[in-house]
């Protein structure tokens, strides 16, 4: 459908809820009409079924009807789109206004709101599974252009698709505006995430006009367990939770020769992935405990606890995190850290306390939009705070940060079973 039969629906809809209020009969009938045009299963998201109102699929009329939006709104809305078809310097396509109008309005509400195309909508298998994927490119610091440079984009990547070549700046990564003061690793870790989900990078050709793209990431990254010991301490480092992480964990510690007689978890740039794979994990410590409450709109919806027997109950464990430690790695550590289980130790995590559901449009695409909240298990907020450290550790911009927490995270674990016994 065309952009501007779109716009002409909305606003016969809007006039039709009208005149419905002012004629009950009408309104009325318009309800059974939809009723028949009801094809689709109903979303339990919206507790509403999706109706085929004025031949738009997906209008949901359920809990948003038409007849809220101003028609003044909607005048000025079609003016813009009128003025962008006609004044603007080149031919700009419907379907793109469209899209970048969408896209606008889910992002300036939510800053993790995606408009989820056919190709989008197919990488949904990547992003419920827990897979880490970046863009494509790399890049470094040039003191010499005071910017930082793309060195490498990958080819067939979403980077080069996007229009990113070699030499160009990057201005901006998400909402994180680039200079100095970044490490290779911060570059890294902002185009990193979840496979299947997207970031809009800014950039430049050398300097000139800067372009903004959202790009998907699809660049499968390491995501396997790495399982060593030091000293008797096992260190496990989980660079996402997937669906098999806590077997996976079972499965490599039982490999250990000696005795084990602590465990750290380096939880550092771990970006989250499956919410239900990190109770598992906390379920290794505790024992019928709560890990996290989910809150939406309405109150508490649901009470996430421990399970099964914690078979690392009486173990000592120190969580490594850092700024980029989010979502499912800081339900983990808020979890133990509450129940005075763990120490947390290394710099305040990311502040992604937040559930993204996937809802259907149609046509194989869909919209990807916040629904609800991780709280602490005594009801604190994570979004945009974080999980503060028990110890904190001064950041670092050497490529020896890794080596350096870790050997500060042992030492504490030294520390505190000497003064146990």
């Amino acid at each position: 459908m065309r952009f501007s039969a779109v716009i002409t629906a909305l606003l016969i809809g809007t006039m039709g809820y009208v005149s419905a209020f002012a004629n009950p009969q009408a309104f009325d009938a318009q309800a059974d009409a939809d009723d028949l045009m009801m094809d689709t299963p109903a979303l339990d998201a919206l507790d509403v079924a999706p109706n085929h109102l004025y031949g738009i699929d997906g209008l949901h009329s359920g809990r948003v009807p038409l007849n809220t939006i101003s028609p003044t709104t909607l005048k000025t809305f079609v003016q813009v789109v009128d003025l962008m078809r006609r004044e603007y310097i080149e031919p700009v396509d419907d379907e793109m206004l469209f899209y970048h109008a969408i896209h606008g309005m889910l992002n300036r509400v939510d800053r993790n709101a995606e408009f989820l195309d056919a190709t989008a909508f197919a990488n949904l298998s990547s992003f419920t599974t827990g897979n880490v994927a970046g863009v494509g490119l790399k890049a470094v610091w040039k003191s010499q252009d005071a910017h930082w440079v793309v060195t490498e984009v990958t080819a067939d990547s979403p980077a080069k698709s996007a229009g990113i070549n070699v030499g160009d700046y990057l201005h901006q990564i998400g909402d994180i505006k680039l200079n100095q003061s970044q490490t290779e690793n911060d570059i890294i870790q902002l185009l990193s995430g979840i496979a299947g989900s997207s970031v809009d990078i800014t950039y430049s050709r050398a300097g000139r006009s800067k372009q903004s793209a959202n790009v998907i990431r699809n660049q499968a990254q390491k995501s396997t367990i790495e399982v060593f010991v030091q000293n008797g301490i096992a260190i496990i480092k989980l660079p996402v939770f997937q669906n098999n992480t806590r077997q996976d964990m079972i499965n490599r510690l039982a490999l250990i020769e000696g005795q084990v007689r602590g465990v750290v978890i380096d939880l550092r740039n771990n970006p989250g992935g499956v919410l239900d794979s990190a109770a598992e994990v906390a379920s290794l410590f505790m024992r019928k405990q709560v890990v996290t409450q989910v809150q939406n709109r309405n109150g508490i919806e649901r009470v996430i606890e421990t399970h099964g027997s914690p078979v690392l109950e009486s173990m000592p464990v120190i969580i490594l995190q850092n700024r980029y430690s989010a979502s499912a790695a800081e339900v983990l550590a808020s979890a133990l850290q509450t129940h005075g289980r763990a120490l947390i130790v290394g710099e305040t995590s990311y502040g992604k306390g937040s559930v993204q559901s996937v809802i259907p449009l149609g046509n194989n695409q869909g919209i990807k939009m916040t629904t609800a909240h991780y709280l602490t298990p005594d009801g604190k907020k994570i979004d945009k705070i974080g999980v503060v450290p028990d110890v904190s550790f001064k950041p670092s911009s050497s490529e020896a940060q890794d080596d350096e927490w870790l050997r500060l995270s042992l030492d504490l674990m030294e520390q505190a079973k000497a003064d146990q016994s």
